[in-house]
């Protein structure tokens, strides 16, 4: 497969509590992406081994990459991955976390409490789309993050996720069968599969919608919703209150965090 590009790459790695998304950037420009599983099992070596099988289908080579920044939820992975990066890159990677300039005024009572993943997604959605926004993360946990007109994070909401739920129910519930998360045709349901479709999904949905109308009216305020993470699709086309949905937000926050610590 031929080369997408030239040297002088940036790698962005969010590390999430399912999934690792990967992006490679040529200045601002996302040239190709990635979604692998998380394994907290997997040594630096096997994701080493693993990146450079991907890079090397879409015809990138480790040698291209200038430079690495890296977001994580799960820390047992930070330190595996950080020398993974100086292994086989031979680059230090910029790790989201205490010190790391953001840019944004973070308006929480313990700023270093809140998930890196949380603070790249308010620093992306506000370069893609501006304020005033609400920025809502389905992921293993459903994030709501409120960023003001001038770019500041006032504070969110954290829910449980669309899976987890599910898998609360498969595993509570000795008769409930394991179910792929897929909305029925119908509320009312014939069969226990379908029904518990119907309850998990649009019962989600109604707790977004909820949730954001609440946002709004304690704020007072019109703001723009937007939707990311792997479910995000699916519950827009059920909501009344997702405007957008961005899978690359978190990618596009940690290129512009990147670039804010340069200076």
């Amino acid at each position: 497969m031929s080369c997408v590009g030239g040297k002088n790459l940036l790698l962005v790695l969010d590390i999430g509590n399912s999934n690792i998304v990967m992006g490679a950037y040529e200045g601002r420009k996302l040239l190709r992406h990635w979604r692998i599983s998380t394994d907290r099992q997997k040594t630096g070596d096997e994701y080493g081994i693993l990146i450079n099988e991907l890079f090397r289908y879409q015809g990138i080579r480790m040698t291209d990459i200038e430079a690495i920044i890296i977001s994580s939820v799960v820390p047992p992975l930070i330190v595996p991955l950080r020398k993974m990066c100086e292994r086989y890159f031979h680059i230090r990677p910029l790790i989201v976390g205490p010190g790391i300039r953001t840019g944004v005024r973070l308006n929480y009572e313990n700023p270093r409490a809140i998930g890196a993943d949380r603070i790249v997604n308010v620093i992306g959605a506000y370069e893609q789309y501006g304020g005033s926004l609400i920025v809502i993360d389905i992921g293993t946990a459903t994030t709501f993050d409120i960023v003001a007109e001038n770019g500041d994070f006032l504070g969110g909401v954290i829910a449980p996720g669309l899976g987890l739920s599910a898998d609360a129910l498969f595993q509570r519930a000795a008769q409930l069968p394991r179910i792929e998360l897929v909305p029925p045709k119908t509320v009312v349901c014939r069969s226990t599969i379908q029904g518990m479709q119907a309850g998990i999904i649009y019962g989600y949905v109604g707790q977004i919608d909820e949730i954001v109308r609440r946002i709004k009216a304690e704020l007072d305020m019109e703001m723009k919703v937007v939707a990311t993470g792997g479910f995000a699709r699916m519950v827009a086309k059920e909501s009344k209150t997702i405007n957008k949905v961005d899978h690359f937000l978190t990618l596009t926050g940690l290129r512009v965090l990147y670039e804010r610590n340069q200076s």
